[in-house]
């Protein structure tokens, strides 16, 4: 029996649904998903593993054309490696997204890689509006597969699988086949934290936070996870706690019902917050918080 592995590397503009695309494909929540932008930060990898093959994907931070910050750059630079070690790019468009893709085309065509580029959200269109957004992209992609799909409503992710499974080289497993992620259990707990974050706050404050576990420990009954939520400036902070703690109580209340279903453990979870000015431009910084520089 003959074995397939690659990476398939999933990538597009910020908010196209990229992170929930991923999540379905790999059968486990892996990756944030808000409806706000620029929710992923760092690049997830997300492993599918049966007897006959291995599918790696990794879900990216969605391309920033006009990064404000070296924390924009650092994520700007994980689409570069992904157009270098992929064996296939998925490419994802919203239907009803009117920005210009012509940056990202000149990208993938320079790639030299399989294409497959996925309509997402397609319930949210009519099929003459779909018809006319796959004869687009045939047209300015005439190497890659069009492929029309709603990642949330699970519409034609299967068939998207065995196209998927048709394009990957035979190859041994590049990861033991118990594995199912390369990120560490401390990286998903500060992960939940920031998307309550996200959808608990409005504006620039999810924009301004960054969560650092300091302290994971973990016995037979309870895991005591102790994280610093940073932000930029002490207005920030302010906002964060809200009055009496009420919204840093939220925020920890629902990540930890989220952290048990997760891990499986209950969870005591604490949190505080500490202002760290321009965190987001400074490189050791990044660094401490998992981002990698170059």
């Amino acid at each position: 029996m003959t074995h397939k592995s690659g990476y398939v590397n999933i990538i597009g503009n910020p908010n196209v649904g990229k992170s929930t695309l991923m999540n379905v494909l790999v059968g486990e929540k892996l990756s944030i998903i808000t409806s706000k932008a620029q929710t992923t930060r760092h690049r997830i990898l997300g492993i599918v593993n049966q007897e006959e093959y291995q599918v790696i994907f990794s879900d990216t931070p969605g391309i920033i054309h006009a990064p404000a910050y070296k924390m924009h750059e650092v994520m700007n630079s994980h689409i570069r490696t992904a157009l270098i070690d992929a064996d296939l790019i998925i490419y994802v468009v919203d239907v009803s997204d009117k920005v210009s893709h012509e940056e990202n085309v000149m990208r993938l065509k320079e790639a030299g890689l399989p294409v497959f580029v996925v309509l997402n959200k397609i319930d949210l269109s009519s099929q003459e509006e779909v018809a006319i957004l796959i004869n687009h992209w045939k047209s300015v992609l005439p190497e890659a597969r069009v492929y029309p799909i709603s990642a949330s409503h699970r519409f034609n992710t299967e068939g998207l699988m065995e196209l998927i499974l048709e394009v990957l080289p035979e190859s041994p497993p590049y990861f033991p086949k118990d594995e199912l992620t390369d990120k560490s259990m401390r990286f998903f707990v500060s992960e939940i934290i920031r998307e309550k974050i996200l959808l608990h706050y409005k504006q620039e404050i999810p924009y301004s936070v960054e969560v650092a576990v300091d302290s994971y420990e973990e016995s037979e009954k309870l895991i005591k996870i102790e994280a610093h939520l940073y932000v930029a400036r002490e207005s920030q902070k302010a906002i964060i706690i809200g009055k009496n703690g009420a919204a840093i109580k939220r925020v920890g209340t629902d990540a930890r019902i989220d952290m048990e279903e997760f891990i499986g453990k209950k969870v005591f979870l604490q949190l505080s917050v500490k202002v760290m000015k321009d965190w987001r431009d400074n490189e050791t910084l990044l660094r401490r918080f998992g981002y990698e520089t170059e």
